[in-house]
Order: C-alpha cells, then structure tokens, then sequence
C-alpha cells in the first residue's frame, strides 16, 4: 500500500496555498489602486489650490459633525449604563441573594435528610443483611444449592 491520503485530503492541502496567493494578489492589487488614488488626489490638489481649501472647509465641516455625533452617541452610552447599573444593584443582586439563601436552605435540608434518615437506614439494612448472612450459614435450606 502506499501513503498517500485519500483524495479529498490532497484537494484541501492544495486548495490553502492557491487560497493564500489568491489573498495575496488581491492585496498587492489594492494596496496599487490606493497608491493611485493618493498620488493623483495629491497631484489634483497641488493643481488646485482654491478647490483643494473648499475640500478642506468641508472636510473640517463634516469632521465637526462626526464630533457632534460620537458626543451624543457616548452620552446615551453613558445613561445606559448608569441603567445597567442600577438594574444589576436593584433587581438582580436581590434575586441572587435570595437564591443563594434557597440553595444554602435545600443544602440544610439535604444534610438533615443524610443524617436522620439515610445513615440509620443504610445501617439498619446492613444489619438486616448480616443477620440474613448469619442465619443462611447457621441453618442451610436443604432446597437451596451453593454458588
């Protein structure tokens, strides 16, 4: 036999670095539009001196805005989270408390239960099967044939 892997391994293995060069052009190709665009805004600009200003007012226009905007956003941030925490310290931490008071109660209880009814039974049924043990020995049926 030989040891080679079945097909369906070999497409995958062959499959990765098709992929990985697939990325790669794809990266080098933008990476050059990019380029392009840079130098021929730069160039553009250089040509255009009173345009290159006009963009730039509304670039600082739009700029201002996007400030305003990312303001008002971190304010409503900061209410819902003073929400979230007067949610956790109000309601949830309550309802925790009085979970952790009902398992410590069930553990109570499970204790108690081991204690006072598990053990004595357990005991009494190993006296009972002793006792059981001590008189098959002492008294053989005659019916009964040994193991």
């Amino acid at each position: 036999m030989t040891d080679q892997l079945p097909p369906s391994e070999n497409v995958e293995e062959t499959k990765q670095p098709d992929r990985t060069r697939l990325y790669t052009v794809i990266g080098a190709v933008v990476a050059l539009i990019v380029a392009a665009i840079f130098v021929g805004a730069s160039v553009w600009m250089i040509d255009h001196p009173a345009r290159t200003a006009t963009l730039r007012d509304i670039f600082i226009i739009f700029m201002a805005f996007t400030l305003v905007f990312i303001g008002f956003v971190l304010v409503i941030l900061l209410v819902q989270l003073a929400r979230l925490t007067n949610l956790l310290q109000h309601e949830i931490k309550p309802i925790l408390e009085n979970t952790n008071e009902t398992i410590n109660t069930v553990r109570g209880t499970a204790i108690f239960l081991s204690e006072s009814i598990t053990e004595p039974v357990t005991k009494l049924n190993s006296y009972v099967a002793g006792l059981s043990r001590f008189f098959e020995l002492i008294l053989p049926r005659k019916g009964k044939s040994k193991k």
